[in-house]
């Protein structure tokens, strides 16, 4: 059987309820683009193999409208010629932030992010990137199951 290692939406909603208040803020009051939101959290989701947040993100960009090119060439951006120059800068942020294990996030990457981003909103970049990556770890370790969310419709309260 597929069922989760624990429900931890029932166990923690005190907790998930305010990193839910946090994507709220996030996606309604920091002014950044919801579709430079979704392509940054499907680029961590796919980093992170995290299945559930893929099909997730994948389905809220194309409900947005955005491009079959757009939305699969999110995994190898660099070779796309598909996203602007401010949403190459936050995907490459996603990325140094994401693998803040190899060390700090460059000077290089950061001095690109700030070049397309004011201050205040490279902070709230850098609050999506790691709400993103807590969800995934979160969806991941506890044992999230794709298809029994999908079946329920679960998916857009968790993290979006």
């Amino acid at each position: 059987m597929n069922d989760p290692r624990l429900k931890y939406g029932q166990l923690a909603p005190e907790g998930l309820a305010k990193m839910t208040a946090l994507e709220h803020y996030l996606n309604t009051e920091t002014g950044l683009e919801a579709s430079l939101l979704g392509f940054v959290r499907l680029k961590i989701s796919l980093m992170n193999g995290c299945k559930y947040c893929v099909r997730v993100h994948t389905a809220e960009l194309k409900r947005a409208n955005e491009t079959e090119e757009r939305v699969a060439g999110v995994g190898d951006w660099r070779g796309s010629e598909f996203y602007t120059k401010r949403e190459r800068a936050a995907l490459a942020w996603a990325e140094a932030v994401t693998n803040i294990q190899e060390g700090h996030a460059p000077d290089a990457v950061y001095d690109e992010v700030r070049a397309h981003f004011d201050e205040v909103e490279t902070v709230n970049l850098t609050l999506v990137i790691t709400t993103m990556n807590a969800w995934n770890r979160i969806a991941i370790s506890l044992g999230r199951r794709p298809e029994q969310d999908a079946a329920k419709g679960v998916g857009e309260e968790i993290h979006g």
